[in-house]
């Protein structure tokens, strides 16, 4: 995390080649400073025996147990013919449960001569099942004599540290690494400010990174974990503030509707009031466009809250200023899904030009990939001399033909799909930036927002317009209970005869290609002997069977893009009694008479995404269903994610329930993972007032010395979470 020699220093030079390697390759670790940054996930008491009842399935795991027995087998093979092969099996113990370890071959005769009834030690490996049992097979294990002094010293302390390991490299080698490098820590330059340090009582970073790999209490430790999270929170805070301060300087175009023109036209025409909520955040939007500096606002709303109908208010404002608005969606099927609902809701306020357009109209144009070269050539045509003051486009909107007259606001649609490049290639498109309006309909609770969208204001939607119906959603278990999916399909059933209409979805396409990438199976899938659902084969026997007479039809994201916008086209019109779908219906599908969704192998979701598809059905006045139909078994971790789904139409609450069940480098994006800046010791649910402190302060320091130049070792560690590659950390796409 800084660049002083000693934590510089190339680990290969310190541990040698290989396990230098091992290191590199496994762990994304390579110098000093990174290896004393790898903090144990947990300690072990001497004491103390870990829970085997507990272990993870296929995971590299490290227990510390007792041998409770060991018998070698010998037996017949092709190997050794004669009954001559050997097999060790050792129970071990912990109190809490039992685990069966297996050593074959010339692999048994040193654990058969060590591994003695009444021994202690750590054993690593991969948990597996045999003979529907858990095992090790040939786990590395390090004996624990409490009385030799080598083993005492290496184990200082009670507390024995148990790091993130791969099969290549067993915790308690990493541990030793460790107490090669430890020294070390006394090098390293402290990030944070005296006054603030001690203001708040925390330790010095080299004391904290001592008691951290070598603590003597569990007092220890938490100090240790205290300061580690302030530094965390802390140098990622200043990069998001610094950042802010830079985006406060950029000059805007201020953008201000006019009293008479397209806004106020289109709000007269409005069939609804807007609710509370809307009006309440297009406020702030409206503030925020009349400025002399770029906006830079996270809308954030419950699926159904109405975010469309703010960001199209915002976008016809700045059109009332002589400006071009544009909608960046990330998929071809939204971008038309999109397009279409505007010019529907503009009416001849989008024909600009046109016969029976409206004296105030403006143009709407559509611009994806997959347009043919005419039409192409008239919207291109259209954004270059201004005649459309909106667009709505994929990334097609950002390559280098497409020209704006003016451009003054992005509006990017689901954000998470999108990379910082995409999001500043099109934001470099105006002459002077754009004001940037980013809408997510996952909510994010809001110390994950401080931490993700740090640099962004954030509004909250949470109410559901007028006429919105709740959605009742229900577990369907069909593996315990197989009538419950049958009488789902009667459900289906009974929904269309009342002239309703049903999505069907599926984790799968289901063409050869599919299949033949659905061979890497997951554990999961390993455990079921079975590959996800498919929309092609669920399509075809459902037609077959529970659901025949009824028009079933398809879709899923390769299809042609014309085919799929003729498929929503047919859909949209009731031509379609139940569409069997991959994710691609997840974001900006509407079809107000759409009441049912069965989710098959709904455990294969995130909770986000179920509650995001889930949002699809009672968006007109009928209410709404949503079945979850899974195989998994009732105490299974999957199950229990979707009886919180099932009982929760909350997204913020729903969106606390993922993250504490995933972990945070799911959340913060790709940027993070593999890299030296993810957030190691920091939850971010957990450890909320942390972040909200560490913003506040980070927003003070950066305002009285922007460039740091009063604190070289903040700068340092800033320039360590922002070298090139981690430059998109800020922003994760």
């Amino acid at each position: 995390m800084d660049s002083v020699p000693a934590l510089d220093e190339p680990l290969k030079k310190v541990l040698g080649p290989a396990t230098a390697k091992v290191m590199a390759e496994h762990l994304g670790l390579h110098t000093v400073g990174d290896l004393l940054h790898h903090y144990p996930r947990r300690y072990e008491e001497r004491g103390q025996l870990t829970h085997l009842a507990d272990l993870p399935m296929d995971e590299h795991v490290t227990v510390v147990a007792q041998v409770a027995d060991a018998r070698l087998h010998t037996f017949a093979s092709s190997r050794a013919p004669r009954g001559k092969g050997q097999r060790l099996e050792v129970t071990i113990t912990d109190g809490s449960g039992r685990l069966q370890l297996v050593f074959f071959g010339a692999g048994v005769h040193k654990p058969h001569k060590e591994l003695l009834p009444g021994t202690r030690a750590m054993f690593a490996g991969k948990v597996s099942v045999f003979n529907r049992r858990l095992q090790l097979a040939h786990p590395a294990y390090e004996l624990l004599r409490g009385d030799a002094e080598e083993t005492v010293e290496t184990w200082a302390g009670a507390l024995i540290p148990i790091y993130p390991a791969t099969a290549k490299l067993e915790s308690w080698k990493i541990g030793k690494a460790l107490q090669t490098v430890l020294p070390s820590a006394q090098e390293a330059a402290d990030p944070l400010p005296g006054p603030l340090r001690e203001g708040r009582g925390l330790v010095t970073l080299p004391e904290a990174l001592l008691k951290i790999h070598r603590p003597h209490t569990k007092a220890d430790i938490e100090e240790a974990r205290a300061r580690l999270k302030w530094d965390e929170a802390f140098v990622l805070q200043v990069a998001l503030a610094r950042r802010r301060h830079a985006d406060a300087q950029l000059p805007a175009v201020p953008r201000r509707p006019r009293p008479d023109g397209i806004l106020a036209a289109f709000d007269d025409r409005l069939p609804f009031t807007l609710t509370e909520g809307q009006r309440k955040v297009s406020e702030e939007i409206f503030a925020d466009l009349a400025t002399d500096h770029p906006m830079h606002r996270l809308l954030q709303g419950e699926v159904g809250s109405g975010k469309t109908m703010v960001a199209l208010r915002a976008m016809l404002a700045v059109v009332d200023a002589g400006g071009q608005a544009a909608m960046l969606a990330p998929t071809e099927v939204l971008a038309q899904q999109h397009h279409r609902s505007v010019t529907e809701m503009m009416g001849d306020l989008a024909q600009g030009g046109m016969l029976g357009g409206a004296d105030d109209a403006t143009k709407v144009v559509l611009l994806t990939g997959s347009m043919g070269a005419a039409a192409r050539r008239q919207a291109l045509l259209d954004l270059a001399t201004g005649e459309a003051g909106i667009v709505i486009g994929t990334h097609a909107l950002i390559e280098d033909k497409v020209q704006f007259h003016d451009l003054g606001l992005v509006v990017v649609d689901e954000q998470h799909r999108f990379g910082v490049e995409q999001r500043d290639a099109l934001r470099g498109k105006g002459k002077q930036p754009p004001h940037l309006l980013v809408m997510t309909a996952t909510p994010i609770p809001r110390t994950v927002a401080m931490t993700v969208f740090g640099d962004l204001e954030t509004s909250v939607l949470d109410q559901l317009p007028a006429g919105r119906s709740p959605i009742a959603s229900h577990v369907v278990p069909a593996a315990d209970k197989p009538h419950f999916l049958a009488r789902a399909w009667e459900r289906v059933r009974e929904e269309v005869e009342k002239g309703h209409q049903a999505y069907v979805v599926c984790p799968r396409i289901g063409d050869e290609e599919d299949g033949a990438k659905a061979k890497k199976k997951s554990p999961e899938d390993e455990a079921e002997k079975r590959p996800p659902l498919a929309v092609l084969d669920t399509a075809e026997q459902l037609a077959r069977g529970p659901l025949a007479g009824l028009r079933v039809d398809v879709l899923h994201g390769r299809m042609p893009p014309d085919d799929k916008d003729a498929v929503m086209r047919r859909f949209a019109a009731g031509e379609v009694d139940v569409l069997v779908a991959t994710t691609v219906i997840e974001v900006g599908v509407n079809v107000p008479n759409a009441t049912a969704m069965v989710i098959m192998d709904a455990d294969r979701f995130g909770v986000s995404q179920l509650h995001q598809l889930r949002g699809r059905v009672g968006r007109g006045s009928a209410p709404g269903l949503c079945l979850l139909v899974t195989e998994m078994p009732e105490a299974s971790p999957a199950r229990q994610r979707l009886n919180a789904v099932a009982s929760t139409l909350d997204g913020f609450e729903l969106s606390r329930i993922d993250l504490e069940q995933r972990r945070e480098g799911d959340v913060l994006g790709q940027a993070q993972s593999g890299t030296r800046s993810s957030l190691r010791m920091l939850a971010v649910i957990d450890d909320e007032e942390v972040i909200a402190e560490a913003r506040e302060e980070a927003a003070r320091i950066v305002a009285s010395d922007p460039d740091l130049e009063r604190l070289p070792a903040l700068r340092t560690a800033l320039d360590a979470l922002l070298d090139e590659e981690r430059e998109q950390y800020l922003e994760k796409g």
